[in-house]
């Protein structure tokens, strides 16, 4: 494929900001009429719709996919007859030579008429591409295709806060694009790379919520050795920021282990932050050994003193092995399961009480005994709960379940999860399971 005669190859184009929408007196003419005016103002006022449907299209969600997906289809419909995105492996910085290694682009959206783009050979095409990542500026260019149509190509690099994401590329058959239309498609592709930079950062801050929250409830505490104990931590999907999920044990006296389940309403940094928070001050009042729902009493009035602490849902129970006993106390949260030692399972009723966090403190105790062969399962609401589920329907699910007797309490857990299917979980699960040791 060569370039069409006359054009010289691929050429620059960036738009003059001072010519691009305003029309351009012809040499001898008294400027122009109140026609011309009038098609001017029009002009800009579809220019400005034009930006708005962009700003609509473009960036409905954090998915880079879907906003590079949205962008060649926005232009594909407004612009050209086929429109390309290829976005880099990791964005670059515009200072270090983006067009450096142009085997690191792959395609992430293509949109119009594929034949297009087909029929553009590959070296046509990195030519105007290379040249528009090299550029920091859009390029057109036009060809020649197969059968002697003639093709006009724009090639536009996504920018945005000093990072290079990738380039999109808009063919058409017929005339050159102008300096209009250059620098609308320019607009429209700055949107998308400021979608594209807020999905980065969004994934940067998720990453940093994670590693933060696998720290935070990578030590549940360590009961005392009359307790078999596991536990497990599932981040929903990578789409959505960790929540304030956590699980733990405090060792009290007389052989007594005081287990924690807790969920901080939200999702982010701020929910893990909130999450510590209410850790550690649950800590702090649990080693005054002091009743179950004493100590969620305590935790709720201080913690509803803290301004802008979310409220966080919390489950206590206080295991006596000696006594074949668990004492509940809860703040707005699920019910825990007891599977017994034929494999069936069934829900401890608990008072619920008013989340943490909000003041009102009216917490009740309940207790009921646990045998040697019974397994305690506390969790939060992402292993139950699904979209547009009544909660009782799930809690019922998980009661349903019938695993094999004998097993260990950390193999007897992810039998649980399978069955549940918690690794496709739409919230984070933190799931706690305790059994009573047998006597020698």
């Amino acid at each position: 494929m060569e370039p069409v005669e006359g054009s010289g190859g691929p050429r620059r184009g960036r738009p003059d900001p001072r010519t691009v929408g305003k029309g351009r007196p012809v040499q001898g003419e008294q400027g122009p009429g109140p026609g011309a005016a009038d098609a001017g103002r029009a002009a800009r006022a579809d220019s400005f719709a034009r930006a708005e449907r962009a700003v609509g299209a473009i960036g409905t969600t954090l998915d880079v996919r879907r906003t590079a997906a949205e962008l060649a289809g926005f232009l594909a419909e407004e612009f050209c007859e086929a429109a390309a995105v290829d976005l880099f492996d990791h964005p670059r910085d515009t200072g270090r030579g983006a067009a450096g290694r142009p085997g690191a682009l792959h395609h992430a959206a293509v949109a119009g008429r594929r034949a297009l783009l087909a029929g553009l050979e590959r070296v046509p095409r990195l030519d105007v591409v290379v040249q528009a990542l090299d550029a920091g500026h859009p390029i057109t260019a036009s060809f020649t295709a197969a059968g002697g149509v003639s093709l006009a190509a724009l090639s536009v690099p996504l920018l945005a806060w000093g990072r290079v994401y990738g380039v999109v590329l808009a063919l058409r058959t017929g005339r050159l694009f102008d300096d209009d239309e250059t620098a609308a498609v320019h607009y429209t592709a700055r949107v998308a790379a400021a979608h594209l930079r807020h999905a980065e950062e969004h994934e940067e801050m998720g990453e940093q919520v994670r590693r933060l929250q696998q720290v935070l409830v990578a030590d549940p505490g360590r009961p005392h050795p009359n307790i078999e104990l596991a536990t497990r931590y599932l981040p929903a999907g990578r789409g959505t920021l960790v929540g304030g999920d956590w699980c733990e044990t405090v060792r009290l006296h007389f052989g007594r282990t005081l287990l924690v389940i807790g969920d901080v309403m939200g999702h982010g940094l701020d929910a893990a932050v909130d999450m510590n928070a209410y850790r550690s001050m649950l800590r702090y009042v649990a080693a005054a050994d002091l009743p179950p729902h004493r100590i969620l009493r305590q935790v709720d009035a201080t913690m509803a003193e803290e301004r802008g602490r979310r409220p966080a849902t919390c489950l206590l129970a206080l295991l006596d092995p000696a006594r074949g006993t668990a004492t509940y106390a809860g703040a707005g949260h699920p019910p825990p399961v007891v599977f017994h030692g034929d494999g069936t399972a069934g829900p401890v009723p608990v008072p619920v009480g008013p989340p943490l966090g909000t003041g009102l403190g009216a917490y009740e105790p309940v207790g009921r005994p646990l045998l040697p062969d019974d397994t305690l399962v506390l969790f939060t609401d992402g292993l139950v709960e699904r979209r547009g589920e009544d909660i009782d329907v799930s809690l019922a699910r998980l009661a349903a379940l019938r695993v094999r007797p004998g097993q260990d309490v950390s193999r007897l857990l992810d039998e649980i999860l399978a069955g549940l299917a918690a690794d496709r979980a739409d919230d984070d699960v933190a799931v706690l399971a305790a059994r009573p040791r047998h006597r020698a």
